[in-house]
C-alpha cells in the first residue's frame, strides 16, 4: 500500500532552485534510502516533506491526503515523525522532557498524553538510566537515540531520518541499526533515510539517488552496484 507519494515537487531557498521536479512513492512498513552527495538537495527534501520548507510546484500526498499546505505540527499530527540532521533535541531540558515533547505530535497532545511507551526503553535502554540527565548531557550517540525515540512517541506512520549515524561511534550505529529494523517489523512504520553509511543504506529495501537536486537512479538496494555507490556514496 502506498503511504506516501511525492510528484514533481520543485523546492527553492530564495531565488535558488534545490529540489528539481522529484518524484518518489514509499509503501506502508517499507525502508527506503536516499542517497546522495552534501548539497544535492536530500535535506531540503525532507524539510519539504515536514512543512519546514514550501515548495513552489509539485504535490506531497500522504495517505490519500494532499498536505502542501499543511502546518508541521499537522503534518506531525497525521503521523509524519522527523529526525533532523544534527538531532536537535533540547539540551537544558532532561532526557524524560525531551521524551515527553514527541507525545505533543499524539492528538490532544500533552496534556491528554503522559505515558511514554515502553518501547523506547526497550530499543534504547540507556534512556531509562538516564531519564533525570540533561539532554546536552548525553554523548552524541545517545543524543541521536533520544531524538529517535522522541519522534517515535507520536506514533508516526512514517518515519524521516536525516543522516541518523553521522558522527556516531560505530557500536550504536549497530544499535540504531537494529531500532529502526525493530521498528518497521513491529509497527509497519515506512522509513525514508538519508544515510551515507553503506551497511545502512544496504538494510533499505530500495533506494533512490539524488544528483543537482533532481532523481537520476533507484531500484531494489539489492542491485545496488559498486559504480552507484561510488558515485553517489563516496567522499
Amino acid at each position: 500500500m502506498t503511504m506516501l507519494q511525492i510528484k514533481g515537487l520543485n523546492t527553492y531557498y530564495g531565488e535558488s532552485h534545490i529540489l528539481r521536479d522529484v518524484d518518489m512513492n514509499i509503501n506502508q512498513g517499507e525502508m527506503v534510502c536516499l542517497i546522495g552527495r552534501n548539497g544535492v538537495g536530500k535535506t531540503t527534501l525532507l524539510k519539504s516533506l515536514i512543512g519546514l520548507l514550501t515548495p513552489r510546484r509539485g504535490e506531497i500526498i500522504f495517505n490519500g491526503d494532499l498536505v502542501n499546505r499543511k502546518q508541521p505540527h499537522q503534518r506531525a499530527r497525521s503521523g509524519i515523525g522527523y529526525v533532523p540532521q544534527g538531532r536537535e533535541i533540547i539540551p537544558y531540558l532532561t532526557v524524560e522532557e525531551n521524551l515527553q515533547l514527541g507525545l505533543e505530535a499524539l492528538p490532544g497532545g500533552l496534556a491528554k498524553h503522559k505515558k511514554i511507551d515502553e518501547l523506547v526503553y526497550e530499543l534504547f535502554p540507556v534512556l531509562k538510566q538516564f531519564l533525570d540527565r540533561k539532554g546536552g548531557d548525553l554523548s552524541g550517540g545517545q543524543q541521536q537515540q533520544l531524538a529517535i525515540a522522541r519522534a517515535l512517541l507520536g506514533k508516526p506512520k512514517l518515519l524521516l531520518l536525516d543522516e541518523p549515524t553521522e558522527g556516531i561511534q560505530p557500536n550504536i550505529v549497530q544499535d540504531i541499526e537494529s531500532a529502526v529494523k525493530r521498528i518497521i517489523s513491529e509497527t509497519g512504520v515506512g522509513v525514508l533515510l538519508v544515510e551515507q553509511h553503506l551497511h545502512f543504506v544496504r538494510q533499505a529495501d530500495r533506494y533512490y539517488a539524488m544528483q543537482r537536486g533532481g532523481i537520476v537512479a533507484n531500484g531494489p538496494t539489492s542491485e545496488l552496484s559498486k559504480a552507484v555507490v561510488e558515485k553517489f556514496l563516496s567522499v
